[in-house]
């Protein structure tokens, strides 16, 4: 259904419900051992793409998670390369927090015939690099400066600019490898300040910390290595959180 995956997000947003994604990076897919662990952590949505895939196959990889899970499998695009037909939507990222042309609209202006082909779900997106402590692949590939960890004032004007472009969604990142995940105080301030869903992801290792994510104004939280090293970290991120905002939107 068209719009189907976006309507979702929207839709529990508005029963203040959280959701979350697994992020999977082809290059580091174990094809007995992956699609086993997102099959079971009853995530939302698998995210299936990276800053740069030296060696992995996109193609296998979403054939293969498509084998053995339910949840829709949106790309998340490193790069133009990273598009295929086979998945069920698409973040079409726009880098709001850099100024290097390539990754706010130029490979955008490349992809948009393959991307209409495709049918796949587009879910333009704001996305902006937060630092983490230390530098990340997505921000040496883009060429681009993250937004220090403790500008959440420029973080939120950057993400109202981005509503007010006709982006759908907002995601900060941490990156891939993050020492540390954003801030609590940056996520309250973008909520605040901003009335798309908000997506956040990057050095969420704990249940504690995917738990004051969501707390901050998060409305899909992504995991991505900490699930792939621990795979009981996805499942238990996943019941606590579906759990308590569920109970929470009851009461």
């Amino acid at each position: 259904m068209k719009n189907s995956i976006y309507q979702s997000i929207l839709n529990a947003r508005r029963e203040q419900r959280k959701q979350v994604a697994v992020l999977i990076d082809p290059d580091t897919f174990i094809a007995g051992k992956t699609p086993e662990m997102v099959a079971s952590s009853g995530a939302d949505f698998i995210f299936v793409g990276g800053s740069l895939i030296s060696h992995g196959d996109l193609e296998k990889t979403i054939a293969l998670l498509k084998e053995r899970c339910q949840a829709p499998i949106v790309i998340f695009p490193g790069s133009l390369l990273q598009i295929s037909p086979t998945a069920d939507g698409i973040l079409n990222l726009s880098l709001i927090s850099g100024r290097n042309p390539e990754f706010l609209i130029g490979q955008h202006v490349i992809a948009a015939p393959m991307l209409r082909a495709s049918k796949l779900e587009i879910i333009p997106t704001g996305y902006m690099l937060i630092d983490s402590g230390r530098q990340t692949t997505a921000s040496y590939i883009s060429m681009t400066t993250p937004i220090p960890h403790d500008k959440a004032e420029i973080a939120a004007c950057t993400a109202m600019a981005g509503e007010m472009l006709g982006l759908s969604a907002v995601y900060l990142d941490g990156g891939s490898g993050a020492m540390e995940h954003v801030s609590e105080i940056m996520i309250k301030k973008v909520r605040e300040n901003i009335s798309v869903p908000l997506i956040v992801g990057g050095g969420i290792r704990d249940v504690s910390a995917a738990m004051k994510i969501c707390k901050a104004g998060a409305d899909l939280l992504v995991i991505g290595n900490g699930a792939q090293d621990d795979p009981a970290l996805a499942s238990a991120i996943c019941s606590t959180v579906h759990s308590f905002y569920s109970n929470y939107s009851k009461s």
